[in-house]
Parts: structure tokens; C-alpha cells; sequence
């Protein structure tokens, strides 16, 4: 039947527009239904629109009969660790402050399905049964970070850090996190007031923390998004370290024998993991595919260009901090420079194109199979449609700058003809 609501990572869309406190009420009621009741842990990152999507959710949730369990403000990650039988998150992650979402989680912190969404979908129209109830859920913001701190910390004594918490769910946690493992820590992106959230700060936009690094002569800078569950870096120099560059860090620092990665991985990166014995594994874009792939494999390690970082020895999903924390531990006595130096990267040009619709038709599919062809192992063409935004993404990978960016321009004309 396939998702109507239901996008690449959770229901996603501009509030009052294509999401609505209604939406959102249709949505925590479905749920409920679908589970069988049973208790909901509710967090939120710190969106203006937040707090009445919450209320809305609320009434879904106990309207079907459900327990509502509210954390308030709390990043992806933890709501993930700690989710009672459902755990619900009302955030748009990375997207600016006039969307917002909610993401949902079972009762191991794992994302559901797309089989279970459309199960959840085909209930949005169902006559809601019985009265719930809700409770505040103190402090489990603190419960969180003692977790994370005590699995994933090392100590960072000596090392003095910017870190970027995009004026999200991480404010003051992260922060806190590095202080406590013995950091200098200069925080930025950290006075959220519902409408600066990834505005010109985090991991969307690493200009400032780049900047502040360069400035104060730190020793590396992080930088999450607005709910938390992503991380890219830049190093001693300000130049950026994405999630490919931590991942060609981490895994040979882990020990794994498997990596689980997306089609948008640099080739760079596979060849690195070859040179080391490591099997890598390759899946659609989204961190819940590769969620997927590393339980089915059984790795533990894997990720996304973009800083989806999941690492699932005593977690559950991917986490910003922890991730952070992991890559600041594999350091070892190296700069992050030297240590990120250790990928060459193949060439790569991308191009978001607006759409009126996002469905791309099949002769734009067999120009970039046939450029992908003639590319052979020197490249490849990459397009499809993004899950959150009305923008299809085109990615050229080639051995010179001048050859990606004159195949990626090709392509996303093409889009524009067509989609536009």
C-alpha cells in the first residue's frame, strides 16, 4: 500500500502546513492502537512548536488508552535508550525551526519498520478506546548522560574542544559531558530559544564552529543536530572531518571486522576498509537502514556521510555524544588532522534540487546508470529523492574535482527539467 505520512526518519513537515497539531493527535492515537496500549516515553528537542505537538501527541497517546510518559526536552538518543514500550520523539532532527516531527521507537530503542509504519498508518482513522493516563518523567536527562559518560567517555584531559549543540536537545548536556571527562570546553549553539535551532550552527552548518576553533586555537571542535542523533567535526585547522572521515577513524580504533555504510559513502572510504580486512556492508540512505544491516550482519559499528555515527555496544542506536566521545577516545596522541588524513577521498559534487514532485523517472535514472557505467571504478552517479525535504539529491563521484562537478551539474539540470 505504501507510507503517506511516514518519510525517510519519522513524520516530518512544516507546521501548519503539512503538519499539524492534528496530524500529530491521529498519529499518537494510531500508535497506541497499534502497540496495544501500554506506556509512551515522550521527549522533545526545542522547538517553539514543540511543546503543543507534544500536548497533541499527548492526547493521541491517551485518548487510545495509553500511558503518556513526558521527559520534556531530550535528545533522539536517550529517548531511544530509554523507551518504555513505545518511545516517541517530536523533532525534526537537522531540518530548520518551522518544521518539526515525531519519530518513533519500540520498546528495544529500535526504529520501526516500514511494514510497521503502514500498520500505524492504516490506523490513523481508528476509533480511539478508553482513557490513559500522564506522568513527568524527572531527570532523565541526568540518567542519560551518566550512561553515556560511563560506556563511551575516556579521558580528554588536556584537549580543549569546542562543541556545537546547534541550540538543540544536547544544550548544556554536551557540554557537561566533555567538562566532566576532563576537557576545556568552549560551547557554542548552546541558548536555544525555539527558533535558532540549526540556524547557522551545528552539525547543518559548521562555519562557526569552524571559526571558533580557528580563533581560539582549539584542539578540535563537534558539532550535533538539533535532536541529537548526528555529529560531524572540524579539526585543529577548522577544516571540516565528516561522518565517512570518523568512521575510516573508528573502525580500525574499535577493532571491527564490519562497517555498515550508505550508497553515499565515499569510495574512498571502501578502498581504506579493504586495505584494513574490514568487510563493509552498503545500504539505502537513512541510519535506520543501516541500524538494520549491522543487526542482520552482526556489526556494531556503522554510519552516515551526513554523521548518522552508530555504535551499539551498550546502546541501541545511533548517538551524537557518544559518537563524539568515541572519536575524541581513538585519538589517541594524534590531531584529529592527522587521523582524519588517513582517507583519500575520491572527488565528490552534490546538488539539492527543489522539485514539485519527487518521484524521478526512469530516463533520469538510465542517464545516471549510464554515466556510472562509463565511470567504471573511477566513479559513479548517484540520485534520489530526499525523505524529508521536496529536494531530489544528486551526487557525482569522479578522480577530479572539475569531472564531478560537470557530471553533477549534467544531472541535476536534468532534474530541474523534469521535476521542477
Amino acid at each position: 500500500m505504501g507510507r503517506r505520512y511516514f518519510g525517510t526518519d519519522g513524520v516530518r513537515g512544516v507546521v501548519g502546513e503539512d503538519l499539524t497539531p492534528e496530524l500529530v493527535e491521529r498519529l499518537g492515537k494510531a500508535a497506541t492502537l497499534w502497540w496495544g496500549r501500554g506506556s509512551t516515553l515522550v521527549g522533545r528537542d526545542t522547538r517553539a512548536s514543540g511543546a503543543e505537538l507534544e500536548e497533541a501527541l499527548t492526547r493521541g497517546i491517551v485518548g487510545a488508552g495509553g500511558a503518556a510518559v513526558l521527559a520534556g526536552v531530550l535528545p533522539t538518543p536517550a529517548v531511544a535508550l530509554l523507551a518504555q514500550d513505545l518511545g516517541a520523539v517530536v523533532s525534526a532532527s537537522h531540518n530548520p525551526p518551522e518544521y518539526n516531527g515525531v519519530k518513533l521507537f519500540d520498546r528495544d530503542g529500535q526504529k520501526l519498520t516500514d511494514a510497521q509504519e503502514e500498520e500505524i498508518e492504516a490506523l490513523f482513522d481508528a476509533t480511539p478506546s478508553g482513557a490513559g493516563s500522564v506522568e513527568r518523567l524527572e531527570g532523565a536527562g541526568e540518567t542519560y548522560l551518566r550512561h553515556v559518560v560511563e560506556r563511551f567517555g575516556a579521558d580528554l584531559s588536556g584537549r580543549r574542544i569546542a562543541v556545537d549543540c546547534a541550540n538543540g536537545a544536547y544544550s548544556g548536556l554536551a557540554p557537561q559531558a566533555f567538562e566532566e571527562l576532563g576537557a576545556e570546553v568552549v560551547a557554542i549553539g548552546d541558548e536555544p530559544d525555539g527558533h535558532n535551532i540549526n540556524v547557522r550552527c551545528g552539525a547543518t552548518d559548521l562555519a562557526l564552529l569552524a571559526e571558533t576553533v580557528r580563533a581560539r586555537g582549539l584542539d578540535l571542535g563537534v558539532a550535533f543536530d538539533g535532536d541529537g542523533d548526528r555529529m560531524l567535526a572540524v579539526d585543529e585547522h577548522g577544516s571540516i572531518v565528516d561522518g565517512d572521515e570518523i568512521l575510516a577513524i573508528l573502525a580500525p580504533a574499535l577493532d571491527v571486522d564490519l562497517v555498515a555504510v550508505t550508497v553515499m559513502t565515499n569510495m574512498g572510504f571502501h578502498r581504506l576498509m579493504d586495505e584494513h580486512g574490514i568487510r563493509v556492508v552498503t545500504t539505502p540512505v537513512g541510519d535506520r537502514y543501516v541500524l538494520q544491516a549491522l543487526r542482520n550482519e552482526g556489526g556494531v559499528l556503522g554510519g552516515e556521510q551526513s554523521g548518522h555515527i552508530i555504535w551499539l555496544r551498550d546502546h541501541v542506536t545511533g548517538d551524537g555524544l557518544a559518537a563524539a566521545l568515541l572519536l575524541c577516545g581513538a585519538l589517541g596522541d594524534r590531531t584529529l588532522g592527522e587521523a582524519a588524513a588517513t582517507l583519500t577521498r575520491y572527488p565528490q559534487a552534490k546538488e539539492n534540487v527543489r522539485v514539485i514532485r519527487r518521484e524521478v523517472p526512469n530516463s533520469i535514472l538510465d542517464e545516471a546508470a549510464r554515466l556510472s557505467r562509463e565511470l567504471g571504478d573511477r566513479g559513479r552517479v548517484l540520485v534520489r529523492p530526499s525523505g524529508t525535504e521536496p529536494v531530489v539529491r544528486v551526487l557525482a563521484e569522479a578522480e577530479t574535482v572539475e569531472e564531478a562537478g560537470k557530471i553533477c551539474a549534467t544531472i541535476a539540470r536534468l532534474v530541474a527539467q523534469e521535476l521542477g
